[in-house]
């Protein structure tokens, strides 16, 4: 287990296991045709990845957080380093070199709706073996949250390492099939719409046309519990342990960004479940957290504080 200098045992809040990229930016009055090119803004590049973007997220919420990811040795991978490190991430879980930082690129149009290709980069190169070498934080950790910008067998193996008494919390972004102890393993399943119905299509279940048909659905493929995010509307939120099935509304904001929301609520919602607070009560926090991190540029510039998040 990690420790401190007076040598007592560090406990996190939560452990994020997944990537780490550059996100590179380009703002478009809107995406190009097959064949078309369009012109944008000026180039921004932002510390990014859905597993960095949820560590630093949960930092500045106040949560006790640490990262294990892999980064290139580059100007990307040291962007990414200091960025964990100046929103108060313990970093000694992120691994650097066996290839270049994971680069994201992404367009942003004026209603904030982004579009992103993702090269994965060192991502890739996180194996089993990274997690089973990790014991240590596994042990130190709450809550295990994890996606899939890494490899499948890294975050099916990430699942086999929750330690007694931790919980595990999976976004399938960029969907992908999920092996059967994995899924039994979420608590909850993390999805939007567009991850619902891909996962119900792979499990050849067709479920009807409401949201809370397709968390009634899932929840009978074995996670623990499930949770569908619906943007402006918030999220909907079914727990196996009590069948029941609760939407929870987000409040009304301007929206400039939304690139990073989805992590921002995961970690939030990660965080307080950690907590002891139930998914309902989790995920009324985390839809506040969301919607804050949509009024500003950029995924973890825009993530707000807990102070923040009270004043919404």
């Amino acid at each position: 287990m990690y420790e401190n200098e007076d040598s007592a045992p560090v406990r996190y809040d939560l452990l994020v296991v997944g990537s780490a990229n550059a996100d590179l930016v380009i703002g478009v009055d809107r995406r190009p045709a097959p064949g078309e090119t369009v012109l944008g803004s000026d180039l921004a590049v932002h510390p990014g990845g859905k597993g960095a973007n949820q560590a630093v997220a949960a930092a500045r919420l106040g949560a006790r957080t640490a990262l294990l990811a892999r980064v290139g040795d580059d100007a990307h991978g040291r962007l990414l380093l200091e960025s964990q490190q100046d929103a108060g991430v313990e970093t000694g879980g992120v691994l650097v070199g066996g290839a270049p930082t994971g680069v994201a690129l992404i367009t942003v149009d004026p209603s904030g709706d982004n579009s992103i290709v993702v090269s994965p980069g060192a991502n890739a190169r996180l194996t089993p073996e990274d997690i089973k070498a990790a014991g240590p934080l596994f042990r130190a950790a709450r809550v295990v949250s994890v996606q899939l910008e890494v490899p499948l067998e890294t975050v099916a193996e990430a699942a086999r390492s929750l330690a007694p008494g931790s919980r595990l919390v999976l976004n399938p972004s960029p969907p992908a099939p999920l092996p059967e102890d994995v899924l039994t393993a979420c608590d909850p399943l993390v999805v939007n719409e567009h991850e619902a119905r891909y996962i119900l299509g792979i499990l050849g279940d067709t479920a009807g046309p409401a949201p809370e048909d397709w968390t009634r659905t899932l929840l009978t493929h074995g996670p623990r519990s499930v949770v569908v995010t619906l943007g402006a509307a918030g999220a909907l939120v079914a727990d196996g342990r009590t069948a029941d099935c609760v939407r929870v509304p987000s409040p009304e904001v301007d929206a400039v960004d939304t690139t990073g929301a989805g992590d921002a609520f995961t970690a939030a919602l990660a965080w307080r479940l950690g907590l002891g607070e139930d998914l309902a009560a989790a995920a009324a926090f985390a839809v506040r957290v969301g919607a804050a991190a949509v009024t500003g540029q950029g995924a973890q510039a825009s993530f707000p504080t807990a102070a923040e998040v009270a004043a919404l």
